[in-house]
């Protein structure tokens, strides 16, 4: 194997290792599922991938520092399998890579959300959003009455 393809293999298993402790574990899980279809139709490889997270999540709650570590390497040794058997091509990989990645800067984006309403009691809908732009509230005011 050459050593781009090599670095292919780690990279995509850093990355996959990194999400499996995230809240876009689940997409991730499924961008997997959905590649190895063709070379996996049991989805025993899924049952794999959720027992390593398991145990990447058990590592974590007891702190052993070395889960994380021998989840990478797990992982890349089956990437590297499935390009030698060519289960997989090189470029599937890298599309494959590049999912993750997206999934994982969406997740380094993500954190925690507090808000607090003040300034009295709220006579309607509020609205809680990550990011809105261009947005325009014009609130209407009826006329007051006239004597």
């Amino acid at each position: 194997m050459d050593s781009e393809l090599a670095a292919l293999t780690t990279s995509g298993a850093t990355t996959l290792v990194s999400l499996m402790v995230t809240d876009s574990w689940t997409h991730a899980r499924e961008l997997l599922r959905r590649f190895l279809s063709r070379s996996d139709p049991g989805n025993s490889t899924i049952t794999d991938l959720d027992a390593a997270r398991a145990r990447l999540l058990a590592s974590q709650s007891t702190g052993h520092p070395d889960g994380a570590r021998d989840t990478v390497e797990q992982w890349d040794a089956y990437l590297r399998h499935l390009l030698e058997a060519r289960a997989v091509s090189g470029a599937e990989l890298r599309e494959l890579l590049t999912s993750l990645q997206d999934l994982q800067s969406g997740a380094a984006r993500s954190g925690t959300v507090h808000n607090n309403i003040n300034g009295g009691v709220q006579h309607g809908p509020v609205i809680q959003s990550g990011r809105i732009t261009g947005l325009t509230i014009h609130a209407h005011h009826p006329d007051p009455p006239q004597d």
